[in-house]
């Protein structure tokens, strides 16, 4: 079994003697250790005084200590009364950074990255842990020794998803920013998803469950919601009969949904009541391949295969209803709709009085005006429920609850063919989808007793993304519809 606790990084590096009291050339900690036969995974400082300044590795623990990862070097502060001085331990946490994200499929990402000094940086200790945590789990997955890896991921795995370390990844977020913040979390997902594969490869009746990243944050009259998620984790609600071959599941496999939630909200005082009014700003559904367009097309069939948004759910409600009176919600919105021209010809020749023949040619176009994307809303108590459907342009059905025909599939003209060059597309060029204020701008309204005036309501967002793989350039019948949820709680002061 894992060690049961992940050790303070932090806090001993912190407490580190200056270099010239230490009375060895290193000095080590133990990071996670195995079964008691097995070797640990140590963090190893080691100094240079012809510098003078010290390095970090990460060490298996053998008879003969193998090396998995080494900072760069860092240069003391001899005029410093501690080990490393605040410049120094912000070039250490850029260095856990950097070396991270240099996994991901985009390493060239680190221009948009600057470190503040680590004194002006709130909550700095638990970034740091954090951060070298992700950087551990990384090595793990992709250096270490096979009986080392397999004692240690599930204790790191355990401690980078404990309610702790999800708090400092939110504040980590806010730090790297949202350039850095999509590598940061392919990187991971990345790492996540061969971890997996490397599982199933020895066992196929492994189950995944959902190992969904999220965070909310509210500002004024603003709440946002930021969800990363490997579509190897999500939930498989439905496959086809048929199997898909390798290159096929490996381009299925290498992806992710990023999304993005974003609501605006407005309070207004009333003689008798505050109306709390909530509209959606923006929601955006990426599905994001995890590896280069040329592994893609080497191993597997293309980063053109791959699933897309078909359908997401949301909920709204406040957690304490003590003091809602009601909820309104407005119709559902009309879509942009595809239409396909109408049209009867009919013509005929009759020739005098050279010939007697007869000639007629009639042509008909069948019309169909079916909406791509559904927006419905309902109530259910005090909860506001919001519901995007994808339909089949081809026979109208929902596309996350119902197979293609094998007639379907084959036909070149359906709209899940070239879905992503198509000019009547349901989604972005890139594969995703936004949906924006001015196509959903109509409104949640709850009313509220007026006794609550200065006091902060809690809500509870929840919700769920489908995604369906339909072939799209590929030929093969193999469909699937996968599901992810999620579930974030928000403030909202009523002055």
């Amino acid at each position: 079994m894992g060690s049961c606790c992940f050790p303070d990084i932090w806090a001993w590096i912190h407490d580190l003697p200056p270099i010239i009291q230490w009375r060895t050339n290193s000095m080590s900690i133990c990071i996670c250790s195995s079964r008691s036969s097995q070797p640990s995974l140590n963090l190893s400082i080691s100094k240079n005084l012809q510098n003078p300044s010290i390095s970090f590795s990460i060490l298996a623990d053998f008879k003969l200590p193998i090396s998995l990862w080494t900072s760069k070097s860092l240069k003391l502060n001899p005029k410093s009364p501690k080990l490393l001085d605040e410049e120094t331990i912000s070039s250490l946490l850029f260095n856990f950074i950097d070396d991270v994200l240099k996994y991901g499929p985009n390493r060239n990402s680190t221009s948009y990255l600057i470190i503040p000094a680590s004194d002006t940086i709130s909550n700095f200790k638990e970034i740091f842990n954090l951060t070298f945590l992700t950087l551990t789990l990384l090595i793990c997955i992709y250096e270490a020794p096979k009986d080392l890896r397999s004692g240690c991921l599930n204790t790191l795995k355990n401690h980078l998803t404990s309610s702790q370390s999800r708090e400092a990844s939110k504040l980590l977020m806010r730090l790297l920013g949202s350039n850095v913040e999509e590598q940061w979390m392919r990187s991971i997902n990345l790492a996540i998803t061969n971890w997996i594969v490397e599982i199933q490869t020895s066992n196929h009746m492994l189950k995944t469950s959902s190992s969904l990243f999220s965070y909310a944050f509210s500002t004024v009259g603003l709440w946002k919601i930021q969800l990363f998620c490997p579509i190897i984790m999500m939930n498989i609600e439905k496959s086809s009969s048929s199997s898909a071959d390798e290159g096929l599941l490996f381009s299925l496999k290498y992806h992710q949904l990023e999304s993005v939630i974003q609501f605006g909200y407005k309070v207004i005082i009333r003689e008798k009541w505050i109306d709390l009014m909530v509209n959606v700003d923006n929601i955006r559904c990426d599905v994001i391949r995890l590896v280069s367009e040329t592994l893609m097309a080497e191993r597997g069939v293309g980063a053109a295969e791959k699933h897309f948004p078909s359908r997401i759910s949301l909920q709204l409600t406040p957690t304490l209803q003590t003091n809602i009176i009601s909820v309104s919600v407005s119709k559902s919105s009309d879509n942009p709709a595809r239409e396909i021209g109408s049209e009867k010809t009919f013509e005929g020749t009759f020739d005098l009085p050279n010939s007697l023949g007869l000639k007629v040619s009639a042509s008909e176009t069948v019309t169909m005006r079916l909406k791509p994307w559904k927006f419905e809303q309902s109530v259910y108590g005090d909860s506001a429920n919001l519901n995007w459907f994808l339909h089949d342009s081809m026979d109208g059905r929902e596309v996350f609850s119902s197979k293609p025909s094998k007639m379907a599939l084959v036909q070149p003209k359906a709209w899940f063919k070239d879905r992503y060059s198509s000019a009547y597309r349901p989604f972005t060029k890139q594969g995703g989808i936004i949906f924006a204020g001015d196509e959903y701008g109509e409104s949640v309204w709850w009313k509220v007793d007026k006794g609550a005036i200065g006091k902060t309501i809690e809500w509870e967002i929840k919700g769920c993304i489908w995604l369906t793989y339909w072939p799209n350039k590929h030929k093969t019948f193999y469909n699937e519809t996968r599901r992810c949820e999620f579930r974030e709680i928000l403030h909202l002061p009523l002055v």
